[in-house]
């Protein structure tokens, strides 16, 4: 049980990265790459994001 709900977490995380990135004022190569990073590899995509994309 426990494992399903930290997939859920992971997973909402992940889709509020995504709508982080689809919104974000930049080019649309910098959000496509965001999202396949955040897309390929879920949890460190997503820390990747909010660490370093998020301020770039």
């Amino acid at each position: 049980m426990e494992y399903g709900l930290i997939g859920l977490v992971i997973l909402v995380l992940d889709i509020i990265a995504l709508v982080s990135i689809l919104g974000a004022g930049k080019p649309v190569t910098w959000k496509l790459l965001w999202a396949l990073v955040v897309l390929l590899l879920p949890v460190i995509g997503m820390i990747l994001y909010f660490v370093i994309g998020k301020s770039t």
